[in-house]
């Protein structure tokens, strides 16, 4: 399989498509997911990005007084999906790989997993709290930190492994990406402590970058800005989402803490219903993309968010 990185290179400075899928609910089946990303095929991705969701937890009052914690997880399957898309529509799948609800071990394993498949690409992360906590808490023997993990991943493809005691083994071959923020991670003091942290990421062997989404233009390309200043050179590819709802207007920024547009804003409060509204995020996204494209973005990467009618409109615009 071939690396993120290298797709970039061989692409000589054309501007890549790419997308990130969200495995079904447990109890769906695969069908509805892959049905959504094949009218997208038409616009080549190289690569598709497979979300992983970690553990959450009810708790249930007991008879006694007491509360039961009950551990569940609501979207199974990430490795499952990835080497379904692979067989299907031979592009590479990239698995989102977490910290949080793994130790270092069980980490180790699902990487092992992932190359035996042949799945040499990975988008390495902190990951979000288990719901319903705020705070993130590791798992005992589990990383704290996405730069930690990197690290894991990169000691990996030095053949490298947690409890070997013997003569190096056979080493992974790990493209890793990494998260970031062009607006500031929100448990960052500032953007600059935030940039710093990033650029750990990379020191400990990160190859490339994606954005959480944005909708004002200017953010993504001063935190390129920043980050090139601070001597990160690595590629930094812009995530993208469209507006689809009035009701986003007010919910994306409050999730993803991001700011929005005010000539964007005026233009969705005007619309009278969720369909122009979708309309007027299909606008807007792709004159996103047309300027991210002219700046020389190696890669648009949307957020499909289990559709695909809208990132068609958008890309069939474009590529």
């Amino acid at each position: 399989m071939t690396k993120i990185t290298d797709y970039i290179l061989q692409a000589n400075g054309k501007t890549l498509f790419s997308i990130e899928v969200i495995p079904p609910l447990k109890g769906n089946n695969i069908k509805e997911l892959l049905s959504n990303i094949e009218p997208l095929m038409d616009f080549k991705p190289p690569f598709i990005d497979v979300t992983y969701h970690r553990e959450e937890y009810i708790e249930r009052p007991q008879l006694d007084g007491s509360i039961k914690q009950i551990v569940t997880r609501k979207r199974p399957g990430t490795i499952g999906i990835c080497s379904s898309i692979m067989h299907k529509f031979g592009v590479d799948a990239v698995p989102h790989v977490l910290c949080g609800g793994f130790t270092r071990e069980e980490t180790e394993d699902f990487l092992m997993d992932l190359h035996y498949l042949g799945i040499d690409n990975v988008l390495a992360l902190r990951g979000d709290p288990a719901k319903p906590y705020k705070t993130f808490k590791p798992r005992t023997n589990g990383h704290s930190y996405a730069c930690q993990l990197v690290e894991q991943v990169a000691n990996m493809n030095k053949g490298q492994y947690l409890h070997e005691e013997a003569d190096p083994l056979s080493p992974t071959d790990f493209c890793i990406g990494v998260a970031a923020y062009p607006e500031k991670h929100f448990e960052a003091v500032d953007l600059d402590t935030d940039v710093d942290y990033l650029k750990k990421k990379i020191e400990h062997g990160a190859d490339y970058i994606v954005t959480q989404m944005f909708f004002d233009n200017s953010k993504y390309f001063e935190f390129v800005n920043r980050c090139r200043a601070e001597g990160i050179t690595v590629p930094i590819i812009p995530g993208l989402k469209p507006l689809s709802t009035k009701k986003q207007l007010d919910i994306l920024p409050r999730i993803f803490y991001l700011h929005m547009p005010e000539d964007f804003v005026k233009t969705v409060e005007s619309c009278e219903n969720d369909a122009h509204a979708k309309q007027a995020g299909i606008e807007w996204c792709t004159q996103q993309c047309r300027e991210l494209i002219e700046f020389g973005a190696p890669v648009l990467h949307f957020y499909t968010m289990g559709k695909s009618d809208n990132i068609y409109k958008i890309a069939s615009q474009l590529f």
